[in-house]
């Protein structure tokens, strides 16, 4: 049975790169254009290059913290939904400051589950 295309493009961002990698792995199998990055910075420069219509990100990683670069992704690229995910208590206070600045970024608990993960992107039609 072939692979549904969506036609989107999904840059997921996470300092652990297996979490990363197989996200994308899971996206690219189920016809997503997805790529994996490690860090907020590498987020930043991709986005320019890749032009995602989606941002994936974890939200506590190491420098730049996932809500630090889907704030500046969004200055780059407007129309990109922004999802994060986490699963530290710590991301309440991060997100409340992203929505008090404007921004309506999306959560998902954090370990995500594939199924949950597809149906939230399917969501959105490119």
């Amino acid at each position: 049975m072939p692979t549904e295309r969506h036609g989107l493009r999904v840059l997921i961002v996470d300092d652990e790169r297996m979490i990363a990698d197989t996200l994308a792995q899971i996206l690219n199998a189920s016809g997503f254009e997805a790529r994996a990055v490690y860090d907020g910075e590498a987020a930043i420069a991709e986005s320019g290059r890749f032009q995602p219509d989606i941002l994936l990100t974890d939200v506590i990683m190491r420098g730049m913290s996932g809500v630090e670069a889907a704030i500046a992704v969004s200055k780059i690229l407007p129309m990109c939904r922004v999802i994060l995910f986490s699963g530290q208590a710590a991301t309440t206070d991060l997100l409340q400051r992203a929505r008090a600045q404007g921004h309506r970024f999306e959560l998902l608990a954090k370990p995500i589950h594939p199924e949950e993960l597809l149906k939230t992107l399917r969501a959105t039609r490119g």
